[in-house]
């Protein structure tokens, strides 16, 4: 049978998503930091030419400082993407996910035990039919 308009897409199962998802997350993790270098780069030429060509506030090395603080936080996230990601990653967070499930469920459990020991189905029951 003809269908005008509707193409089939393919099937991908959940490990495939997943394995997707994950790709995609940390290439944009890395083209945020490379974004990052750039803009650094550009900025801390633009306030070096600000405070020594140009001398805005000349008496006073401000540009320096401004650079190492930015070049601190770019190691900072440099960090995140190559170090701090490998230990904290996908399989990390899959257990985090799991875990506070198994946490919720056991939690739904307790209250469930809870509901029925104070009010049981049969007290229910033998006001019905009364």
């Amino acid at each position: 049978m003809l269908s005008f308009g509707k193409k089939k897409k393919p099937e991908i199962d959940l490990e495939q998503h997943e394995l997707l998802e994950y790709a995609h997350k940390r290439i944009k993790q890395k083209k945020r930091l490379f974004i990052h270098c750039v803009i650094f780069l550009i900025g801390s030429i633009f306030l070096i030419l600000a405070n020594k060509v140009l001398k805005y506030g000349e008496p006073y090395d401000w540009s320096i400082w401004i650079v190492c603080a930015w070049s601190f936080l770019l190691t900072l996230h440099t960090f995140n993407v190559f170090v701090t990601y490998k230990f904290m990653g996908q399989n990390w967070e899959r257990q985090q996910r799991e875990r506070l499930v198994d946490l919720q469920k056991k939690r739904i459990g307790e209250i469930q035990k809870e509901i029925e020991t104070d009010f049981p189905l049969s007290k229910i029951n033998k006001k019905k039919d009364q």
